[in-house]
């Protein structure tokens, strides 16, 4: 097929199946991918204790060969994307539309929720307190970091910051949506993760196995990555239902929660990205503006502005050696280096999706909002939540640090806005917020998938709402078995985010290469004048 026929038609849609509900689905992909989580289920349920065991085994293999590659790697992207962004191939133009699709608002709002998603509720509360009350080995040594200090407080702001910040969200769709953007919407290849490597293999892992295993690879990734936020949302807000208003923490409570969530999330993903999608995104980020208003205006106000400068100039200042961290492996598998595969792990479905929201954008405008505002909102997001709590524990020693004790992530969310006026009615509000959070994840994941199984961005809608009940039911199944399920899958990640790593890794030198010869194309290349 040439490239003028390609480029003429929606990619993906010329030859796909249009028969049965499986059609056009890419049954071996399928299969792979929906066949290892369900054995990983049924395994868990029938033996957490040797599941966990494996798990473990790879975890640590994974961690020991691959942790350092995947820090060079975040670190990389984020550079190499930021040149693109501020040179001349900034300008150009991408997905085949001379105008955004999407408006400015809808389209920052779909991203910030999306990629910041329920994790970045759930976290923003802990990590912070966690790194406070047990300092990060890189600030530890450091003169004036005593525990129980103000700048024990703003050093675990900093620690938080590089864990949510520029490198994980340059890794989501900077230099990958670059790639996505130019091979579907120009030269007509489908919207799967296998298209990353087809600079590299060609026509081979397009119609091969490489590509069936590349795809199998990437969704069984984002599912379990999207799965754990799933599941812990049931567990986060089932507590916050007995805390509050007397409901029975019970695992039917759980279940009640998670058909309501997946009722919800569905529902959107099927209505498609102009219409559900966008909607939960625009109330997600309505509702947080406000809870970040009110926190800010009510809350600790002095401490947060002062957390968040402090905080942020830290981070700046101890940025190249927190991101190249290797002295202590125990404690950077179960921080950077899980947060890493975890992101990493979302890295190709993230991309595709950002690809299908962001028509008519330029270089520098996805690079920037994805690597540089994006992160800084996040960041001072962490420090609205985050920097609350340690203001608090700072003020009382004990108020918010007891509650987490033994991790207790739901505990520590509400241990904060119960301390905030008007805790009850903030705290219910909370809930609802990181609900949505966990949704527009949900939803958008949802579609990802869809579109992965079809290499159509306009997937079936019954394609739809099989991944998104499936993804729920998942969840459901592993909270029945308790904190071990849960401990499993999020070990579990890290393991799927090895082979997603290696296809992400040619993206550093195909993106350049696209962008100049898109550049040139577009008459913006100082060599084409």
């Amino acid at each position: 097929m040439s490239n003028s026929t390609q480029t003429a038609m929606p990619a993906g849609e010329a030859t796909m199946p249009k028969n049965g509900w499986l059609g056009g689905v890419d049954l071996p992909v399928f299969l792979i991918s929906g066949g290892v989580l369900v054995l990983f289920a049924v395994f868990a349920l029938y033996d957490i204790d040797m599941v966990s065991g494996w798990v473990n085994s790879g975890f640590a293999a994974s961690t020991k060969v691959f942790g350092a590659y995947w820090q060079v790697l975040l670190l990389l992207t984020f550079i190499i994307g930021i040149l693109l962004a501020v040179s001349h191939t900034g300008a150009v133009v991408l997905g085949g539309l001379k105008m955004p699709e999407i408006s400015t608002f809808k389209w920052i709002s779909i991203i910030m929720c999306t990629l910041l998603a329920g994790g970045g509720v759930f976290w923003a509360a802990a990590e912070p307190m966690a790194h406070f009350t047990s300092p990060p080995p890189l600030f530890s040594g450091m003169p004036s970091s005593e525990t129980g200090t103000a700048q024990a407080a703003y050093n675990a702001l900093a620690q938080s910051f590089m864990h949510w910040g520029f490198l994980a969200w340059a890794i989501l769709g900077s230099l990958t949506g670059i790639v996505f953007m130019y091979l579907h919407y120009e030269k007509g290849l489908p919207l799967k993760p296998r298209t990353l490597l087809y600079p590299v293999f060609g026509d081979r892992v397009m119609t091969g196995p490489l590509g069936t295993l590349v795809d199998a690879s990437c969704v069984l990734a984002v599912v379990a990555g999207t799965v754990g936020p799933i599941g812990f949302l049931g567990l986060q807000v089932s507590f916050g239902l007995e805390k509050l208003f007397g409901i029975p923490n019970t695992y039917g409570t759980q279940v009640t929660i998670l058909v309501g969530l997946i009722a919800l999330y569905t529902l959107s993903a099927v209505s498609g990205v102009t219409k559900g999608i966008q909607i939960l995104s625009r109330a997600n980020v309505i509702m947080a503006v406000a809870l970040m208003a009110f926190i800010l205006l009510f809350g600790p106000t002095a401490f947060i502005i002062d957390g968040y400068l402090h905080g942020f100039g830290l981070y700046l200042d101890q940025f190249i050696p927190m991101a190249t961290f290797r002295a202590s492996p125990g404690w950077l598998d179960w921080w950077t280096v899980f947060f890493w595969g975890w992101f990493l792990g979302y890295g190709p479905l993230m991309a595709m999706f950002v690809a299908r929201i962001s028509r008519g954008r330029t270089i520098r405008e996805m690079v920037l909002l994805i690597s540089v505002i994006a992160p800084i909102i996040t960041c001072f997001w962490f420090t609205i939540v985050g920097g609350s709590g340690l203001a608090f524990e700072l003020a009382t020693p004990g108020v918010i640090s007891e509650p987490f004790t033994g991790f207790n992530l739901p505990a520590a969310l509400l241990a904060i806005t119960e301390q905030l006026p008007m805790g009850f009615f903030i705290s219910v509000l909370f809930l609802i917020l990181t609900t949505i959070f966990v949704a527009t994840t949900g939803d958008s994941m949802t579609y990802a998938v869809s579109m992965v199984m079809t290499g159509t961005d306009h997937p079936k809608p019954t394609i739809r709402v099989f991944w998104g009940a499936m993804m729920g039911i998942v969840a459901a199944l592993l909270i029945s078995i308790g904190s071990g399920g849960i401990s499993a899958l999020q070990s579990f990640i890290v393991i799927t985010a090895v082979p997603v790593s290696l296809v992400l890794l040619p993206s550093l030198w195909t993106a350049p290469r696209i962008a100049l010869k898109m550049a040139k194309e577009q008459g913006l290349s100082p060599l084409s004048r």
